[in-house]
């Protein structure tokens, strides 16, 4: 599922995040990207990370998106900052909270974000909704996450 931010919740963001250095340089990018998340993310890995070179027809956004479905949709501690922030989308604390609760979880589990690439992240899952998220990311009962054989 791609999503784009409009200018309007860049803008939005860049309010509540001002003053947090690596929201404002993934802001940044995301501007530059047209709010595009897929694209704003690989050039923030790239930058942080060097150049991942995926099989051919994978996505190093849509891997790490299923790699964090797995580990966040069953967190309740992160389903619950979630929930006050949703609650409270002007809460600047909340919503950095998301961000470095996001780093932690990933760290945890041997997936490097630093919080330019989280900040993304965090605003890609406010943008289409938690639970969105992880229906939509979940592999279909039965499938290994393989793609079905072409007609």
């Amino acid at each position: 599922m791609d999503a784009q931010l409009t200018s309007n919740e860049i803008n939005v963001a860049r309010e509540l995040l001002g003053n947090y250095a690596p929201a404002k340089h993934a802001l940044d990018v995301l501007e530059k990207h047209n709010g595009n998340c897929d694209t704003s993310f690989d050039e923030l890995w790239i930058e942080t990370n060097g150049v991942v070179v995926m099989p051919e027809g994978k996505s190093l956004w849509q891997t790490t998106l299923k790699v964090l479905r797995q580990e966040l949709c069953g967190d309740e501690g992160f389903r619950g900052q979630l929930k006050e922030y949703t609650k409270n989308p002007g809460s600047t604390p909340l919503l950095t909270g998301l961000i470095v609760s996001l780093v932690g979880v990933a760290a945890a589990h041997g997936l490097p974000l630093d919080p330019a690439i989280a900040t993304v992240v965090v605003l890609y899952i406010l943008k289409i909704g938690l639970n969105i998220f992880c229906d939509y990311t979940e592999p279909p009962a039965g499938n290994s996450g393989t793609l079905p054989p072409a007609n």
